[in-house]
C-alpha cells in the first residue's frame, strides 16, 4: 500500500521499494540501490546466494511499472564498487529501457561518468526542479525543499513489553525528505524523531506514518 504526501502543492508517492513518485513532473526517485555489493561480498567469501543477484533488477522493474515514469532518477550510490559482473547485468537491464535516466553521483559512484554516459545515462552531482533539490547526501539550501538519500534512514519502535522493532523508513523534516535504502543488504541508519518531524516507516509490503 502506498501512501501520498503533498509537499509545495506537489504530489509525492511513498511506495513499499523505497522509492518516491513526484507525480507532476512523472519522476521515480530511487536512492541508495548499491548495485556491486553482492558481488563485492561474495567475491571475499560471503554467503550470499547467486540467485540475490537479480532481486534488485526484479524490483526495479516491478516498480517503474507501478509508476510508469518518464524519468528515474537515482539519488546516488547507484552502483555500490568498481566494476564487476553486477556491472554488466545493469547494462544489459539500460538497454532494454526506453526511459530517461539521471544519476546523482554518490559518495560510492566511483566508477566513471563516461561509462553511465556510454549507455544513455545522465550523470549530475546535484538537480534542481521549480523548488526542490536533488542530491545524495542530506542539504539545507534556501529556497529549497531536500530530497536525498545516503543515511538509509530507519526508525525504532518499542512495545510495552520492551520488544522493538526497526524499521527503514521515509524521514520527513521541515525542508527535507531523507528516502531509504533501495538496494538490499545495505543496511540501516536509526533516526530520532522529533514532535515536528514526519516518518513513514515502510512494513512489508505497507507504508505506515508513524
Amino acid at each position: 500500500m502506498t501512501q501520498t504526501i503533498q509537499i509545495q502543492d506537489q504530489n509525492f508517492i511513498l511506495h513499499p521499494s523505497g522509492t518516491l513518485f513526484w507525480q507532476e513532473q512523472s519522476i521515480l526517485l530511487i536512492s541508495d540501490v548499491h548495485l556491486g555489493k553482492i558481488s563485492h561480498f561474495r567475491k571475499f567469501g560471503a554467503a550470499v546466494p547467486q540467485s540475490a543477484l537479480y532481486k534488485n533488477f526484479d524490483l526495479l522493474d516491478t516498480t517503474i511499472a507501478f509508476f510508469n515514469p518518464k524519468v528515474v532518477c537515482f539519488l546516488g550510490d547507484l552502483f555500490h564498487s568498481s566494476l564487476n559482473r553486477e556491472w554488466e547485468l545493469f547494462e544489459k537491464w539500460v538497454e532494454n529501457s526506453e526511459l530517461k535516466f539521471i544519476l546523482v553521483r554518490g559518495n560510492h559512484d566511483i566508477i566513471s561518468p563516461l561509462r553511465y554516459e556510454q549507455i544513455g545515462i545522465e550523470v549530475v552531482s546535484e538537480l534542481t526542479s521549480e523548488k526542490f533539490l536533488l542530491t545524495h547526501h542530506p542539504e539545507e539550501r534556501q529556497g529549497y525543499f531536500n530530497f536525498s538519500g545516503h543515511i538509509h534512514p530507519a526508525i525504532k519502535l518499542r512495545g510495552r513489553g520492551k520488544q522493538s522493532l526497526r524499521l527503514p523508513c521515509f524521514f520527513k523534516t521541515e525542508d527535507q525528505l531523507i528516502l531509504p535504502a533501495f538496494g538490499k543488504f545495505t543496511g540501516t541508519y536509526t533516526l530520532k524523531k522529533t514532535a515536528k518531524d514526519e516518518v513513514f516507516a515502510i512494513a512489508d509490503d505497507n507504508i505506515i506514518k508513524i
